[in-house]
């Protein structure tokens, strides 16, 4: 349920624009329905307040001549359905999930202030009334109040008696209450009411006239439920008069669960406020309409400024100036300079409040130490949105990255986004834009790639090969520290721009990976997305406590992402303008089948071979093919696959056989290799090979085409000229290595979209009170540190996510160890326990095949003996069959989340390393890949004639353990090793699980800036 654009009547917060004043939701408590506001009777009727609700629940100022509500809310969801007052659905015993209900919490556990996007692309500050604020809140409501009596209303709003102000201002987490601010200035106040212990919460807010119609209500009304259910809120209940369709729309296209019943005009609206996959859609949705609209001020200003102009030729600032004229921009330019009266034949201004038109991008170019007046100069001027490229922030240090925090706050306080600082600026090349806002020596070409860098020396240089290479670029931003606009933003401008078609990224650091990985799988559906990740060592992993932890290293957590979310990873920047130039220009393979021809055998056979490396194949071709290959080439040294059509083969040739192999549908991509001899010129080839390509895509075929012209330049720009551009690289191995990376991006484009499924058995309830049950007490009354669950304690932790696991008993002594046996059944395996004990075999701790009660006795000494004052006690289990271990872990990485792995497991785990990585949820199609993907996946599906095993089981187990390491992040790692896997199915023998020393923070699922 998209929330309609601004001028869409009934789409924002409140009224429409001609409404007398700003409108407040009201949520009334039972029993006070037709109370007084004040000592007046409350009116009714159309334009009178709201229903009265006392104290508690303030009065609305209603809204005049809004629309009627349309039955089906945008988006095409069915409108709530009716319900009496009182019969709102009974409360679960857990939230949707399994997650418990949240207690009541002291009034000091808050949520953190943040910078919220509004749906127009301006910015403003969320936060908890405090004490500090009643002068602030009682001026606003004074203003509301003044503009309401004078367009005629009546009414009191929120928080205008002396006891208000002290309910909002109190932080009580019965009554909490949020502001928004811009400027310093109080424009949104939002609150609901909730007796303790209470499911249901009374939901209110207001928001100031002027800031209307931009999202800033559904914003309020979002931040209320996060932080209502953190309180163990499950509903929010709202009575508002029927006609009041702006107020009625705010809840509707919240996209929470909803049921509505209206009597006596009065419309009560009760809200399920978990964050179902409506809930959460409709807020994603919303956040890219303000994502784009932020960007849309970036990078399609109407006009510019550029803050530190420069009458000094090769300056920053004059540079800037330079590139914004002789790129042709679209709109005014204004140089700013206190010192100058003109640059570059433009008047110069002396600041940018002097300048009388409108600013939508201010370009600053200062010293550090004056960016932020700057900024302020700017908040003043109403400038839409800021380039910084001054340096001296965040990559200088502490300092720096002190000052950069300022900065940013600033900016988003006085309502601007910002991209840098520290970056060299944005171009987009629209015609109707056609601006080149950097001080790069080298304009780009158009085209339909865009292009971030966080770089900023390297943004040159890429926008400089850019142009050598014929690539045209749609947009390119230099992003230089991230302080706010990201990766992120830029991936949502560029998934609606009709101007891009491939996504190039240079990165070298993730703000949040987790909203990456969910854009890209969606974008590159349909627009590939190339990335080149910086920061690929591994360091850390030798003190890892388990050998989950020891593995997953965070370069495999980012490998896995780009798997997962379908990005094509590079390694360098020339292999990213290899793929880019090659998905621009050329449609996908539909297959890993290569032609290859060529003028030489040489280059044939490395073409060949650098197939074999990167999983291409080179079919040979049917006799007639080759047939008719003979005939137009008698002097071909080959005919099969490579195609050798010999040196002295003419242009014609060349044509004939591109032509011929594209059109048979034998090879699903076509190479064609070029060594110039005496009596061929490359630019009458390459001619060839383009209008071959060009009569073969006439006659419908879709097969990419790909040159490499060896030892010269000649030719390339005849094949750039061809439409579409074949790529020309310099070496096979290089051509072949960028159409490798299309056909797996087409594989996986072209693959069903895997989705995580419910999943049978599985009751996080039962975890945590086995965690709750198992963990040791707390010292001295504080936290209970870091400590590792393991044996029978463990394994019922995994029982509770349907995981199978082993029968296990945990002892304490040789006696009990000999009647644990008794009771399981002979033969049994003992184990070593002990919160230190991770290699278990290394130090004696796991005696097998114990065939009687003697047997485990004396194994049990003889185990405390060798393993010592590190063994606690021991585990029992019945002896397993024989089968494939395996080890399946994971571990919460502090960016990615939790990371889980599949491995060959066992005792040699590390030794083998053969292991891959994914990110959860993990989809039942991914944890296959995953598996299937390991160099010993053969020895569970059927080895020299072994019998397969249970694959599907290991697959679940996978799956599983991801639900639990999502479900209960308190559990730091986890190793199941080994976990066998037989033809029946696959258990788990052994398990450690760490857990966290201290209280884990749910999630912030709050919509905000970083």
């Amino acid at each position: 349920m998209t929330e309609p654009p601004g001028d869409t009547p009934g789409s924002g917060d409140g009224a429409p624009s001609r409404a007398p004043a700003s409108a407040t939701l009201v949520g009334t408590p039972p029993g006070t329905r037709g109370a007084t506001v004040g000592d007046r009777p409350a009116p009714t009727g159309r334009g009178a307040p709201e229903v009265p609700v006392g104290r508690r629940a303030p009065a609305e100022v209603l809204s005049r001549g809004a629309p009627a509500p349309a039955d089906v809310p945008p988006g095409g969801e069915p409108a709530p359905a009716d319900v009496p007052p009182g019969t709102e659905p009974a409360p679960a015993d857990v939230l949707p999930g399994g997650a418990p209900a949240p207690v009541d919490v002291a009034p000091g556990d808050e949520p953190a202030p943040v910078d919220v996007l509004l749906s127009d692309g301006s910015t403003a500050r969320v936060r908890r009334a405090a004490r500090g604020d009643r002068t602030a809140i009682a001026a606003f409501h004074r203003d509301l109040a003044a503009k309401a009596s004078a367009l005629g209303s009546h009414g009191l709003p929120l928080g205008t008696g002396g006891g208000d102000l002290d309910r909002l201002t109190a932080g009580d987490p019965s009554h909490p209450a949020l502001v928004a601010e811009r400027d310093g200035r109080v424009v949104a106040l939002a609150e609901y009411h909730r007796a303790l212990g209470a499911d249901d919460a009374e939901v209110a807010f207001v928001v100031d006239e002027a800031f209307r119609r931009r999202g800033l209500g559904t914003l309020l009304l979002e931040h209320l439920a996060s932080l209502g259910r953190h309180h163990g809120v499950r509903r929010f209940v709202a009575d508002t008069l029927a006609t009041n369709t702006a107020m009625l729309a705010v809840l509707r296209n919240a996209g929470f669960a909803a049921m509505r019943h209206t009597a006596d005009g009065v419309t009560r609206v009760v809200l399920d406020i978990a964050p179902s996959a409506d809930a959460v859609g409709a807020a994603e949705r919303r956040d890219t309409l303000a994502v784009v609209r932020s960007m849309e001020r970036l990078l399609r200003p109407r006009s510019v400024a550029v803050v530190g102009a420069s009458r000094r030729p090769g300056s920053i600032g004059h540079e800037l100036v330079r590139n914004l004229v002789s790129g042709g921009f679209q709109g005014p330019v204004f140089p700013v300079n206190p010192k100058a009266r003109a640059i570059a034949s433009l008047m110069c201004w002396p600041s940018i409040t002097d300048i009388p038109d409108d600013v939508d991008l201010a370009v600053i170019a200062v010293p550090a130490p004056l960016v932020a007046d700057a900024v302020r100069s700017c908040g003043a001027k109403g400038v839409g949105a800021l380039v910084v490229v001054s340096s001296g922030f965040a990559e200088t240090g502490p300092s720096g990255v002190s000052a950069q925090r300022e900065l940013t706050a600033l900016a988003h306080e006085l309502g601007m986004r910002l991209i840098g600082p520290n970056c060299f600026g944005v171009v987009d090349t629209d015609p109707d834009v056609s601006m080149n806002a950097t001080f790069a020596p080298d304009p780009p070409l158009r085209g339909s790639v865009g292009f971030a860098s966080q770089s900023g020396g390297l943004g040159i240089a890429i926008l400089a090969e850019s142009r050598a290479r014929g690539i045209g670029l749609s947009s390119f931003v230099s992003m230089g520290n991230k302080a706010d606009v990201s990766g992120n933003d830029l991936l949502l401008w560029w998934e609606q721009d009709p101007s891009t078609a491939v996504v190039l990224l240079y990165l070298e650091s993730f703000g949040n990976p987790r909203r990456f990985a969910r854009l890209a799988r969606r974008i590159g559906r349909t627009k590939p997305i190339v990335a080149v990740k910086a920061g690929r060592t591994r360091a850390g992993a030798a003190a890892a406590a388990s050998h989950t932890a020891a593995l997953a290293s965070s370069e495999q957590a980012v490998a896995a992402l780009f798997r997962q979310s379908g990005v094509v990873r590079v390694d360098t920047v020339e292999e990213l303008f290899d793929v880019s130039e090659l998905l621009a220009h050329q449609p996908l393979p539909g297959g890993c089948r290569l032609g290859i021809v060529t003028n030489a055998g040489g280059p044939g056979v490395l073409a060949a071979d650098a197939c074999a490396g990167h999983g291409l194949q080179v079919p040979a071709l049917r006799a007639g093919t080759q047939r008719t290959l003979r005939a137009v080439q008698p002097d071909a040294g080959s005919v099969h696959n490579p195609v050798d059509l010999g040196s002295s083969a003419p242009p014609d040739a060349y044509r004939q056989a591109v032509e011929l192999l594209v059109g048979t549908g034998e090879v699903d991509a076509l190479l064609v290799v070029f060594t110039p001899p005496l009596v061929t010129r490359a630019e009458d080839v390459a001619r060839a090979v383009a209008g071959a390509t060009a009569a073969a895509r006439a006659d419908g075929a879709e097969v990419p085409v790909v040159a490499t012209f060896l030892g010269t330049g000649s030719g390339r720009d005849a094949l750039r000229a061809a439409q579409p551009p074949i790529p020309c690289f310099t070496y096979p191995e290089t051509a072949v290595r960028a159409l490798a990376h299309a056909v797996r991006y087409a594989r996986w484009r072209s693959a069903p979209v895997a989705e995580p499924k419910p999943l049978p058995r599985v009751d996080p309830n039962d975890g945590r009170r086995r965690l709750a049950a198992a963990r040791p007490p707390a010292k001295d009354g504080g936290a209970s540190g870091a400590t590792w669950l393991t044996g029978e304690p463990a394994m019922g932790v995994l029982g509770a996510f349907g995981i199978a696991t082993q029968p296990t008993r945990d002892v304490a002594d040789a006696a009990a160890a000999a009647e644990a046996a008794r009771s399981i059944g002979l033969p049994v395996a003992l184990k070593a326990l002990g919160p230190t004990v991770v290699h278990k075999s290394d130090v004696g701790g796991v005696r097998l095949h114990l065939a009687d009660t003697d047997a485990v006795r004396t194994a049990y000494a003889a185990m405390a003996s060798a393993v010592g004052p590190a063994m606690t006690g021991a585990s029992v289990q019945a002896m397993a069959g024989d089968g494939v271990e395996m080890i399946v872990g994971f571990v919460q990485d502090p960016q990615f989340g939790p990371v889980v792995l599949v491995g060959m497991g066992g005792t040699t785990v590390e030794l083998l390393g053969d292991h891959r990585v994914g990110l959860a949820p993990l989809a039942e199609e991914e944890a296959r890949d995953l598996v299937l993907g390991l160099r010993g996946a053969p020895l569970l599906t059927g080895f020299r004639g072994s019998a397969p095993l249970a694959v599907d089981a290991l697959v679940d187990v996978v799956v599983r353990m991801g639900r639990l390491a999502e479900d209960l992040p308190e559990i730091q790692e986890a190793d199941c090793n080994p976990v066998l896997v037989t033809a029946e199915g696959a258990v788990v023998l052994d398990t450690r699980l760490r857990l966290a020393g201290h209280p884990v923070a749910p999630d912030d699922d709050r919509r905000h800036l970083p």
